[in-house]
């Protein structure tokens, strides 16, 4: 059955999704499962001694990439087992994998493909991945701001607002952006994107792992070295414990230490008090982020969620008390893959342009060189991008990878 794909590659997770084509209309975009088990796929790759890589966190550190996407565009190279990478050609190689991985579920390849980036990219960068991806013979995948892609899947969706917000809180990055639809009824981002890195799922996992520490602390004492074990396996379950929460009022972080299983109860309050300032400041910027753009909350339309960590129930909480109306979906960690799918689909079935002029974007202010702010995709302000082009894809070839492995990178630099 032919189907679009679309696939988002943060810092800690990748997820893809797909369109299907079907009575001559493209179905609604559904999440492929990459890898066994609910938990997306990894984005960390371990280079393996025969200059394979390996998806997952288990391994030797001086083998290991993580935090790959947030190198894109840094000047120096990964250094993985004695070998240099560019960071770019490490995101090409995971996508090449969701590619094929996807082709295999499929049985065909993809009509179109869109990946979807960090707003706060400017030309420079996504001109390093576009190459490496083309390296890699994915010359035809197209590259579109996470907030479009949230903005598209939301609307198709039956979000009808034309002006909103994207929350994009990840494994260990945040963004804030806005987004309006354009003449011809798509969404592009306007203004600034703001943004905090190293803040994320992440840093909630180790707050809620200092805790436990704490209250463990004597039975760790009492455990001496033997211990150190115990806790490499620290973070995993706090993790677990953490998306226990977002649904549920009451959890336990169990642990067994070489004297014996031990558990510590966390409540949602308790985890919350933990990670309240944090998500304060996601909050704050996100305001800061609308107030540049000259204006006030109950302008926006919306407040699209999106990022795994976003689920965590303070976020709208908090969101709601600052009087942004909060727009969820039922699995915001897949939103920006389902929505770069719906791109997809427009990409290889443009839809007609919108009846009569449309009305500006309620709020925006404008001056006589159009809009005030620099949109992030390097427009000049006022200036729309160009229309998405049909695009003729050709077939991908790519050499099939090892099961659980990924073929050696041929843009590696040595």
């Amino acid at each position: 059955m032919p189907y679009v794909l679309g696939m988002h590659i943060g810092n800690t997770s990748t997820v893809a999704a797909v369109a299907r084509r079907q009575d001559g209309s493209w179905g609604r975009p559904e999440p492929v499962a990459l890898r066994p088990g609910p938990a997306p796929l990894s984005s960390t790759l371990l280079r393996s001694s025969d200059g394979t890589f390996t998806l997952g966190d288990v391994g030797d550190a001086n083998r290991t990439a993580r935090g790959i996407l947030g190198r894109v565009g840094d000047d120096v190279p990964l250094l993985l087992g004695g070998d240099r990478y560019a960071p770019q050609t490490l995101i090409a190689l995971l996508a090449a994998h969701v590619v094929e991985s996807v082709r295999e579920l499929e049985g065909a390849a993809a009509e179109a493909i869109v990946l979807s980036h960090p707003a706060g990219w400017g030309r420079h960068r996504r001109d390093l991945l576009q190459h490496a991806l083309w390296e890699r013979g994915l010359g035809e995948v197209a590259l579109l701001p996470r907030t479009v892609t949230v903005a598209e899947n939301h609307a198709a969706r039956g979000f009808p607002g034309g002006l909103a917000a994207v929350y994009a809180l990840g494994g260990d990055t945040f963004e804030a952006a806005l987004v309006r639809r354009n003449s011809r009824g798509r969404y592009e981002t306007v203004g600034v994107p703001q943004g905090l890195s190293c803040l994320g799922g992440t840093a909630f996992d180790e707050a809620l792992a200092g805790h436990v520490r704490t209250v463990l602390a004597r039975e760790l004492a009492a455990a001496g070295p033997g211990a150190e074990a115990t806790l490499r396996g620290l973070p995993a379950e706090c993790a677990r414990a953490k998306r226990d929460l977002t649904v549920g009022a009451q959890t336990d972080v169990q642990l067994v230490l070489p004297t014996g299983p031990v558990r510590v109860p966390v409540s949602r309050l308790q985890f919350e008090e933990l990670i309240r300032p944090a998500v304060r400041a996601t909050v704050e910027l996100l305001l800061r982020a609308v107030q540049a753009a000259g204006l006030t909350p109950a302008r926006l339309d919306g407040v699209l969620l999106t990022g795994g960590s976003s689920r965590i129930p303070l976020v709208a909480e908090l969101l709601a008390a600052a009087g942004l109306p909060v727009e969820t979906a039922p699995d915001p960690q897949a939103t920006a893959a389902t929505g770069a799918a719906v791109a997809a689909a427009q990409i290889r079935t443009p839809a007609p342009p919108p009846a009569g002029p449309p009305a500006p974007a309620a709020g925006i202010a404008r001056t006589a060189g159009g809009m005030t702010g620099r949109p992030a995709d390097d427009q000049p302000p006022g200036d729309e991008p160009p229309p998405r082009p049909p695009i003729q894809f050709t077939p991908l070839d790519l050499p099939k990878p090892p099961r659980r492995s990924l073929v050696r990178s041929r843009g590696r630099e040595g």
